[in-house]
This record gives structure tokens, sequence and C-alpha cells, in this order.
């Protein structure tokens, strides 16, 4: 489904500002794959999904996703192949829009645009429907505008606006961070149902161990750069946050530390 070869990427090159953000990366998902990835600040988690996302060129290497180069593809050209939801909440919407219109410029990703009726009663029955899923109120409220919204309201209406189109990859990133706990576990179980409902590929970034170990079918670890663990299978279900600190302190040769890792 994703296949990434070579994958090396440094900022600022020859100065003394230079980091190796990405090392060389090799890594193959497949089809229907719920991958977490975790790593200290600065591992190269980020970069990797702003690398597949297009977000910025790699200086070598190559991404394929399903069948397609993407490597040299710009980046709004991606767009009709993935699904993406940020760190902040207020990235992923239009915040002087209404729900409504919202869902409407979703729905029609990657089509071509004309000149035709903004939304459809067809389209409103559906955007009523998808909303009712969320069990959040929001099918209530195709009005209202977007930006009055909260900040898990307004990820959980992403989380649906990313995935609309069923997109070939799902790209997470860390995007229950900037959310309460309470909140956060909520749009944390919107996204695990989605991702099942849909049969989606899904990429997750985390700080937190315990959501990295409980949610998907295989977990990576990355450090300075490069991935130095990939768990799946029986061996991701027998994890535990101490089993897999005490694998990246052995692979790693550091402890990994992180407030919101420990303190999950």
């Amino acid at each position: 489904m994703l296949q990434i070869r070579g994958l090396r990427k440094t900022f600022h090159p020859g100065t003394i500002h230079e980091k190796i953000a990405i090392g060389g990366v090799d890594l193959t998902f497949r089809d229907g794959d719920f991958v977490t990835i975790i790593g200290g600040n600065g591992a190269g988690k980020s970069t990797l999904l702003n690398l597949v996302a297009g977000v910025f060129p790699p200086d070598s290497g190559s991404i394929r996703l399903d069948g397609t180069e993407l490597t040299a593809m710009p980046e709004h050209q991606r767009a009709a192949l993935l699904g993406r939801v940020f760190q902040d909440p207020m990235l992923g919407t239009a915040a002087d829009m209404s729900i409504e219109e919202n869902l409407a410029l979703a729905s029609r990703r990657g089509q071509k645009r004309s000149l035709h009726r903004g939304v459809t009663k067809a389209e409103r029955d559906e955007f009523t429907r998808r909303l009712a899923t969320l069990d959040l109120g929001l099918e209530q409220r195709l009005d209202a505008r977007v930006g009055l919204l909260s900040g898990g309201q307004r990820q959980a209406l992403t989380l649906l606006m990313a995935t609309m189109q069923r997109p070939s990859l799902l790209l997470l990133d860390e995007h229950t961070a900037a959310l309460d706990p309470r909140t956060a576990e909520k749009v944390l179980q919107l996204t695990c149902q989605i991702v099942e409902s849909e049969g989606l590929t899904a990429m997750m970034v985390t700080h937190n161990m315990k959501d990295a170990i409980a949610i998907g079918n295989r977990l990576i670890m990355m450090n300075a750069g490069r991935v130095v663990l990939d768990i799946s299978g029986e061996e991701k279900k027998r994890l535990t946050v101490e089993s897999l600190m005490a694998s990246f302190a052995r692979v790693a040769h550091a402890e990994f530390v992180s407030d919101k890792a420990l303190l999950a």
C-alpha cells in the first residue's frame, strides 16, 4: 500500500543549524494497516508525515502510495489520495464557514469544480447521517459556524472531513494532543471507529505510549530520524509501557523521556 525507500531529509544543510531529520527510512505498509508512530521530540515522526504529505520534498529516496509515485508530486495534487488531521483543531476546518459548507468542500476534494447548487438535498441528508455517527449533536447544527465549536467538536469534524472521500492513506499528526484528556479519549474512539468501519490505512503520530500500544495493529518507534523498533501482531498485543521503554533503551542506547508518555 505504502512503500518508503531510502528516505532522507536534512534541514539547514552545511550550516551550524544542520539537522538530520530523517536519516534513511525504509517502510512498507499493507492495505488496512493502522500504524502508530512514537518517539521523543526531534525523532522525525512529524517530518516523516510531512514528507508523505508533500509539505516539503525529501533529499533522496522515494514514496509510493497504492502504486502511485508521490516523491515529486506537489502537495495539492496529493489531496485526492490523502486525508490529514493536524494537532491544532483550528487547521482542519474553515472557521468562518458553516458545518454544512465545510463538509461540502470535503466531499468535493480532488474533484473538478463547476457551477451548480452549493449543497443538494441528497448531500445534506448524507452529511446529517455522517454527523450523527459522531454522537455530538452536530447533525442538528448544520448551519452553525465552525468557529463557534469546541476544540473537540472541530477535531471530530475534521476527522470526518478527512475521511469523507475515503483516502488511500489517513495521516494523524498528534491529533488529540491539544485536547483535554476526556475529549481526547472521545476523538480517539471516533478515530478507531472510522478507520475500522471504512477499512482505512492510517499513520498516527503520538507521544502517548499507552495510546500507541492500545491502538492499531502495528507500532513504530523512531529515534534520531531512524526507525528503531517495528512491532506488530502478537508481539504488539503483549506490549506494556515498561517493556516498550526497555526495548527502546536496548536498541537506541538511550532513555525515552516524555512527560506525556510517562504520565499517560
